[in-house]
């Protein structure tokens, strides 16, 4: 897909199944979110074709299409109870009224609003204001659901709750759902299948334990997985017979005698973990992740080396080996 000379998207292929729960990863500007209002049909492909349900979807407007959308910002009427905001499309569509109250009270069960129904959108939270907007989608009873990063608005302690919530409203509802992210956290939680996103193009696709464990290259090695991988070139790459080798910062242990030796320079301590941060000379700043509170301080040397079969290699154009 093109804006003008700009490709946004570059020969993207996709199948997704019915009841499957698919996330679009990528940093900003790789067309994730493209992609998905080209499935909406906010935005029309220049080439190619879209099907939905088999039904060739070229050229037809958003609301033939039997999908309903959830944006990242709520969109909710300010002057109208949660009630009515999630009913209003069916209204506008000429859904008798006994058929609307019937779906809302349906959408409202399941996402835990019964008691907010008669509330307007300035006395809820963000958590409960975005519940409301993903019941507006429900009651449409489409065949497609499209998130496009819905929980970029919510604090921390919001956004775990709130992706709980979404995870179970998948496993009752059963239906199709494509979800944007810039947060892999949420990709690895959701998705029964992850679509990586750079440049407009797809980089991987496969289940989320999958791109974890065999990444296909350095992008796919460095964006899924939190902290990033640690990546050394040089010698110790060239020793492996590879030009980058990648190790997460999980299977990186601390021993004496370690692959590679290096000063701490900053260590966090997260009571369950610790994260230390060891500048070593030829690789650069290694990231381990120690289970527990390890005591080091800034200054300690420390080994590190990795778990057995834990070291992932690349070749010069980026691409993975295989072992």
């Amino acid at each position: 897909m093109s804006f003008g000379a700009v490709d946004v998207l570059k020969g993207v292929d996709l199948d997704v199944a019915a009841g499957e729960f698919v996330v679009f990863v990528g940093p900003s500007g790789c067309g994730k979110s493209t992609l998905l209002r080209v499935i909406a049909g906010l935005d029309e492909q220049t080439t190619g074709d879209l099907r939905i349900d088999g039904r060739l979807m070229n050229g037809v407007p958003p609301a033939k299409r039997g999908i309903a959308m959830v944006f990242q910002s709520y969109a909710l009427y300010p002057h109208l109870t949660v009630a009515r905001n999630m009913g209003l499309a069916l209204s506008q569509e000429g859904v008798a009224a006994a058929d609307i109250k019937r779906r809302v009270e349906t959408a409202s069960a399941l996402l835990r609003l019964d008691a907010l129904l008669d509330r307007r959108p300035a006395e809820l939270s963000g958590g409960q204001r975005q519940r409301v907007a993903i019941g507006r989608a429900i009651v449409r009873q489409p065949s497609l659901f499209l998130f496009d990063e819905p929980l970029s608005n919510l604090d921390a302690a919001l956004r775990a709750g709130t992706r709980i919530e979404i995870a179970k409203l998948h496993r009752q509802l059963g239906a199709t759902m494509v979800y944007v992210t810039h947060d892999q956290v949420e990709a690895m939680t959701l998705a029964d299948k992850i679509v990586v996103l750079r440049g407009g193009a797809v980089e991987q696709v496969g289940r989320p334990l999958e791109l974890y464990a065999r990444p296909a290259n350095l992008f796919v090695a460095g964006f899924i997985g939190s902290p990033t991988m640690n990546f050394i070139a040089g010698d110790a790459a060239a020793r492996l017979r590879a030009a980058t080798i990648g190790v997460r910062p999980e299977h990186l242990v601390v021993a004496p005698e370690g692959a590679w030796t290096g000063a701490v320079s900053h260590a966090e301590r997260l009571g369950a973990d610790t994260m230390l941060y060891v500048d070593v000379p030829g690789a650069g700043m290694l990231t381990a992740r120690i289970l527990g509170d390890i005591d080091y301080a800034v200054g300690d040397s420390v080994g590190l080396t990795p778990q057995q079969g834990k070291v992932y290699r690349f070749d010069g154009d980026g691409k993975s080996i295989a072992a």
